[in-house]
């Protein structure tokens, strides 16, 4: 009875039996190393027009902007250069060509006077109004005198009933006199034809008009359908007056036909109006000798 246990051991006398170790500090665990996860950076693959940029460099803005530049240019060309076309065969006496128009270098001239009755109407020997189109009579001349080349074409309206050969050769007799603006060797003039027409190889265009016509190839001039004038290196012709010449020349035709092809060619080499010197006098070749003579001798020529 109440002796010790059988492994020598002494009995606890506490009631309820042995009480569990008291447990010791707490000690953390060391952590398990976890290994960190792997980023993982996905890369699209470029578009076509990024991997051109990129093989290119500058090259690729360069390239679309210059082919842009070259399209612009190839229709600005396509859509401004003139067609000229030398017309018919040269044996046509005359034919339309697209000649080189200037622009005035000075101010129109031309002898427009308010006081000029208009045309009585079925009176009239020449067509009141033509087509509106000039064709060139084709054909050249001799070179007439020994100064300066002066090198001109002849126009004449469609549509005016005039022959055009026989035009042509009235202005180059009157050009190719002594006693025109050639005198003395002060300068030569030749007439050419179509093709130097369509080139711009000439100097000065003379034009036969029908009054009707005569504001459009005189804008602004103030013609009044009844007189001539200068535009540009165009000297103008009206037909009525190479048809009736004005009163003063009391129907002398063939001496204001001469009159007029100087007096408007004159204005083309750059001659401006010239007054009466006196009553009885000559009148010089640049007055305005279609509005009236003031007391002067009517005269054809530059050096009469």
């Amino acid at each position: 009875m109440g002796g010790r246990p059988a492994d020598g051991r002494r009995a606890d006398p506490r009631p309820g039996g042995p009480r569990p170790a008291r447990p010791g500090p707490l000690v953390a665990r060391p952590a398990i190393p976890v290994p960190p996860r792997e980023r993982v950076t996905v890369r699209s693959r470029p578009g076509r027009v990024r991997r051109f940029v990129l093989r290119h460099g500058w090259r690729a803005y360069a390239i679309p902007l210059l082919t842009i530049a070259t399209i612009a240019v190839l229709l600005d060309l396509a859509l401004s250069s003139p067609g000229t076309q030398a017309g018919a065969a040269a044996s046509t006496a005359s034919m339309p060509v697209e000649t080189v128009e200037s622009v005035p270098p000075a101010p129109a001239e031309g002898d427009a006077g308010p006081s000029q009755p208009p045309q009585v109407v079925g009176k009239e020997t020449y067509v009141e109004t033509g087509d509106g189109s000039l064709s060139v009579v084709d054909g050249s001349s001799e070179v007439y005198g020994s100064g300066p080349l002066q090198r001109f074409i002849v126009e004449v309206e469609d549509g005016i009933d005039v022959d055009g050969a026989g035009f042509a050769a009235a202005v180059e007799s009157t050009l190719g006199d002594p006693r025109s603006w050639g005198n003395g060797g002060r300068m030569a003039f030749q007439r050419v034809g179509a093709g130097e027409a369509a080139a711009g190889e000439f100097d000065f265009k003379v034009s036969l008009v029908s009054p009707g016509s005569m504001e459009t190839y005189c804008p602004g001039v103030g013609t009044g359908g009844y007189t001539s004038c200068r535009y540009g290196d165009r000297a103008v012709i009206n037909l009525a007056r190479w048809a009736t010449a004005v009163p003063d020349y009391e129907g002398d035709i063939a001496t204001y036909r001469l009159y007029v092809v100087n007096h408007e060619v004159g204005h083309a080499l750059g001659n401006g109006h010239e007054s009466c010197p006196g009553t009885g006098q000559v009148a010089p070749v640049m007055q305005q000798q279609t509005l009236g003579l003031d007391g002067c001798v009517k005269n054809a020529w530059p050096y009469p």
